[in-house]
């Protein structure tokens, strides 16, 4: 799959070229001709998996819910061709492709996470109660321990992201904007900031992979106002979604982000 989107990226270049619009997805955003191009290809890898005996349904950002076999199986597929569709637009390269395999209807069922991060050529990956990788070397979220140095703000719009940045301050140190969600929980993962805040709610397509690459990292992962158990995968879930390093940086950005909830755009 990264193979085939490195050459669809090297092959449209230009923001002209990557500002082709072909109608609205099923997760409710604008569909760019190079995200569903993207999804072929994704698309293209499942449908191999199928023919060799694989069931599982696929739940993608542009097709929504689609179902390899007769629908009994429990394993889900979870996939974003393109996080950070915006980035990938305006030729910025830090944008990545993002897919989990779940073996059950809920974030605590996901087992296997991926992240690739075209911009960097880092790929990201955990395997469930079996640890995370950063290019197949084992993964530690583990800072530097300054507190919340480097916080992560996602969804940046200035109206949502605003009043977090008011709350931050006395708090943290220095905000990063990365312009993927799921590039961002994999910095957790790395430790390279101590925590992230989500301005507006997050699809699981957007987190499921990165959240198990933190989690098993070491890092704490909340889904508010859910458990993990009770946070499922489908299209339509929506959740506030927070990361750090450690509990008592969670709880900081925890009540930064609650007492902070905006109108959701």
């Amino acid at each position: 799959m990264v193979d085939g989107q490195k050459e669809l990226f090297a092959g449209t270049t230009g923001i002209e070229a990557r500002t082709v619009y072909e109608g609205v997805g099923e997760g409710g955003d604008r569909t760019l001709e190079i995200d569903r191009q993207a999804e072929d290809l994704v698309f293209a890898e499942l449908e191999t998996l199928h023919e060799a005996g694989a069931e599982f349904t696929a739940i993608s950002e542009e097709r929504g819910e689609v179902t390899f076999g007769d629908g009994s199986s429990p394993w889900r597929v979870v996939i974003d061709p393109i996080d950070g569709s915006l980035n990938a637009r305006r030729t910025i390269p830090s944008h990545s492709l993002s897919l989990a395999v779940a073996s059950g209807s809920s974030l605590a069922d996901v087992e296997f996470g991926f992240v690739y991060d075209f911009g960097a050529r880092e790929e990201f990956a955990a395997a469930r109660h079996r640890g995370a990788w950063l290019n197949e070397q084992p993964l530690e979220a583990r800072g530097p321990g300054y507190g919340l140095e480097l916080v992560a703000l996602e969804a940046s719009k200035p109206e949502l992201i605003s009043p977090i940045i008011d709350a931050l301050a006395g708090k943290a140190y220095r905000i990063r904007s990365v312009g993927s969600l799921a590039i961002s929980l994999a910095w957790v993962a790395a430790g390279r900031v101590d925590g992230l805040v989500c301005a507006r709610q997050a699809r699981s397509v957007d987190i499921a992979a990165a959240q198990l690459i933190a989690r098993e990292a070491g890092a704490v992962v909340k889904f508010d106002p859910y458990e993990l158990d009770g946070a499922g995968l489908d299209l339509d879930a929506r959740y506030d979604t927070v990361a750090a390093l450690d509990e008592e940086l969670l709880g900081t950005l925890l009540e930064v982000r609650r007492g902070t909830a905006a109108p959701q755009a």
